[in-house]
């Protein structure tokens, strides 16, 4: 069934992550067919516009003028323009500020199509060899240490597939905090450069990883795939865990390293172990 852009109408037309062989019939005649695309990089979309011979006129929209660009973008479609909106990879609003357009258009009763294609989270979870019936996408983790493991002690007790983007120049740091919070033994899929020549699947625990990371430098994009936390780990009581903290903390084991040695076999955050460890009195020699 083919029908032509609805004026008024914004597409959310999803674009290879790598090889333009995944470019879809439908975002094709979409692009050549709507009368603006919103791209996040004007230049990266008119390498693809060229390859499949659209001619529409573009704009930027991205991270940095959104605030601008989206009262802009809005004008033309309440004034009857259709818009694509693209980004450099994949799914225009995953992870991406597309999001806010697609929002405003909501809200102020813009149509809103999307236009399947490439997802990396996706297109690596189908392949990784990790649970699929349940997952959950937690997009970018963050830059600065401090937020990046609290993110993750957030989703200690996690027991579904987790999926993540990481940049290949903090993927060390990245894979030492997935130790440090969730120990060294958790399951690992790293794949990188999806669909392109080099495409690669990686996969082991997160010790391994780090080691196999130590001998190379990352290289490309990453997209992370972790084992969820087994729903049959031990559940202990607040008192057990005192006792068993003590037991550690009284053969000379530092606070630190026994609520990361506990937190290994529990659900809980090796914070939340730590604030109970601090509360141990040590027995006098």
């Amino acid at each position: 069934m083919q029908t032509d852009p609805k004026p008024g109408t914004l597409y959310v037309v999803g674009t290879p992550i790598g090889n333009l062989e995944d470019m879809t019939f439908r975002a094709v005649r979409i692009l050549q067919t709507v009368d603006i695309v919103a791209a996040e990089d004007t230049r990266h979309t008119g390498k693809l516009l060229q390859h499949f011979q659209v001619k529409t006129p573009q704009v930027s929209y991205h991270e940095h003028n959104r605030s601008s660009r989206i009262p802009e973008l809005l004008e033309h479609l309440v004034n009857g323009k259709a818009i694509a909106l693209v980004s450099d990879a994949g799914i225009p609003s995953i992870s991406d500020p597309g999001y806010e357009l697609v929002k405003a258009c909501i809200e102020v009763g813009i149509t809103v199509v999307p236009i399947p294609g490439a997802s990396a989270a996706i297109t690596a979870l189908s392949a990784a060899g990790l649970p699929t019936d349940r997952f959950v996408f937690e997009g970018f983790l963050s830059a600065k240490t401090q937020q990046r493991r609290e993110h993750l002690e957030s989703l200690q007790s996690e027991p579904r597939t987790l999926i993540f983007y990481e940049s290949p120049h903090r993927l060390r740091e990245a894979l030492q905090d997935l130790a440090e919070v969730w120990g060294s033994d958790r399951q690992i899929v790293l794949a990188r450069e999806l669909t392109k020549l080099y495409e690669e699947f990686w996969r082991g625990t997160v010790a391994e990883a780090i080691a196999h990371y130590s001998q190379r430098d990352p290289q490309g994009e990453y997209t992370l795939l972790v084992a969820g936390n087994p729903p049959n780990q031990t559940q202990l009581t607040e008192a057990q865990l005192k006792a068993e903290l003590q037991q550690l903390i009284n053969q000379g084991i530092s606070r630190s390293q026994a609520s990361r040695q506990l937190a290994k076999f529990t659900s809980l955050p090796r914070r939340q172990i730590y604030q109970l460890a601090l509360s141990i009195v040590l027995n006098p020699d």
